[in-house]
């Protein structure tokens, strides 16, 4: 049996107390205008019908005030014993609690206190909220508590009201400023029969009907691409993409990504598409170009840096990649400077690029704070990724870091299918040796390849860890709504 707290009980009662009156939870009510609407308007204006949440209340002999709130704003309503009359004014002083729902319909004016107030002509019971809320002065604060209870968190804390319409309002500015530039928006697969499209550790999972091992897609990648093949010039897709690795305050296994590709495009001019379109999105959401990371102001304004993994293991390690340009050298250097890299793989199981990668994320990524471009990525780091004409063993890649958060990945597509196939080969083998990360060979893939594609540049952008960044929220769940949390009986 559940057991219920002395208010909770109360609060049960009284719905029987509504439901001798009015449906306490009743289907439908008419709104003329939002919380936020409402408090824009003019004195004198009448006929105004708002609805939502009661988060205060002051309950007095014949004059009470409240407070409605939604996601965008609050509204103070007056509720007045000779305007809605004294039956409807005891009804809610007997039955009405903080936490409940009510709609009102009353005309606006302006406190004494310079508060823009609902005058209440008459109310009515929209929804009985059988927990209380937590104190108002204390909120909801264990970080534990408000992801494992977002909508207590959303309802309490304003913090976190902002945090996700400052998401919710990026997601929508990325799109029109996409869709403004005649980007095609599609759809691709969540269950794959290969983990393509990045490297990555994938989640398997079982297809009943087809009775088959599936995979949650790590990234929307070689899809994107088939619809380049098929014709499609610009495309992207906000996508939710799953990798089964490592958790902390920057990753989750489960993430939301946008991917977008361009024909006829190549990796500069992404760099350059992607620093006006950030640049042009965060002014509008935020009016300014420097924000607040940390105890850090970052200026993202103006032309955006680029260095190579060479000259920032270099820099950083006083190890030169072209030197120790082979698993075997790279390792030994790595053991013999006693540099501990942080992967769940065992690292004499990693290949030469992720060693690179890895060996770049431990002792160069933190000292990154402005923005800045990271390029020359070894070519066995990016299987899918065009190698540079010039320097065959790297490719035309880039990495836009922030504050030592990668922030968007992109490249110039691979579009020879016998380079692919080779180089798919050459992934499978390493997975075959113990390297996780490493990805399958796809030959349905190579098989869309093969029908010819032009050249093509293409980026993905982690949506959860740039929120994250411009709302200086220490872990990533803070602007992940609902994110996984381990059951408490576990």
């Amino acid at each position: 049996m559940r057991e219920f707290s002395e208010q909770e009980i109360v609060r049960r009662e009284k719905v029987e107390e509504i439901r001798k009156v009015c449906n306490p939870y009743p289907e439908r009510y008419e709104v003329t205008h939002s919380l936020k609407e409402a408090s824009l308007l003019p004195d004198e204006t009448k006929g105004v019908r708002v609805a939502g949440r009661i988060v205060f209340m002051r309950k007095m002999g014949k004059l009470s005030f409240i407070k409605l709130r939604d996601i965008e704003s609050d509204l103070q309503l007056s509720i007045k014993i000779d305007l809605v009359g004294e039956e409807k004014y005891n009804f809610f002083k007997d039955n009405i609690d903080v936490g409940d729902f009510i709609g009102a319909d009353g005309e606006m004016f302006t406190t004494h206190t310079g508060e823009k107030t609902l005058r209440v002509s008459d109310f009515e019971f929209l929804g009985k909220a059988l927990k209380p809320l937590p104190e108002k002065f204390h909120g909801l604060t264990d970080p534990e508590l408000c992801y494992r209870n977002r909508y207590v968190d959303l309802i309490m804390n304003e913090d976190t009201r902002k945090r996700f319409l400052i998401r919710i309002n990026f997601i929508k500015e990325l799109r029109r400023y996409l869709d403004d530039l005649g980007y095609y928006e599609i759809e691709t697969p969540i269950l794959n029969n290969k983990p393509s499209g990045a490297v990555a550790r994938p989640f398997i999972s079982h297809h009943n009907a087809l009775d088959l091992d599936v995979y949650l897609r790590i990234a929307p990648e070689t899809y994107m691409k088939r619809a380049v093949v098929a014709g499609f010039p610009k495309v992207y897709e906000v996508a939710r993409c799953f990798r089964n690795e490592g958790m902390d305050a920057t990753h989750l296994q489960d993430f939301t990504m946008i991917e977008c590709y361009q024909a006829y495009y190549n990796y500069k001019d992404n760099m350059k598409l992607i620093q006006n379109m950030l640049q042009s999105i965060i002014k509008k959401i935020y009016g300014t170009l420097t924000i607040q990371i940390g105890d850090k102001e970052v200026d993202l304004s103006g032309e955006w840096p680029s260095v190579s993994f060479r000259e920032l293991i270099i820099k950083y390690a006083n190890i030169d990649i072209n030197e120790y340009n082979t698993k075997e050298k790279l390792l030994q250097k790595i053991i013999d400077e006693k540099i501990e890299l942080e992967s769940e793989t065992p690292i004499e199981n990693l290949g030469f690029g992720n060693l690179v990668d890895y060996l770049y994320k431990k002792v160069a990524r933190p000292h990154m704070i402005g923005p800045v471009y990271l390029t020359e990525h070894p070519i066995s780091l990016s299987p899918l990724a065009r190698a540079n004409d010039d320097r065959p063993d790297i490719t035309d890649r880039f990495q836009l870091v922030i504050n030592g958060a990668e922030i968007v990945n992109g490249f110039s597509e691979l579009v020879d299918p016998m380079e692919q196939e080779k180089r798919l080969l050459e992934q499978a083998s390493l997975k075959a040796k113990g390297d996780e990360e490493a990805m399958d060979m796809d030959y349905d893939y190579i098989g869309a390849m093969e029908y010819g594609m032009p050249p093509i540049s293409g980026w993905g952008m982690g949506i959860d860890r740039l929120i994250q960044l411009l709302t200086n929220s220490e872990n990533i769940k803070d602007v992940v709504m609902f994110p996984l949390m381990r059951p408490l009986d576990k």
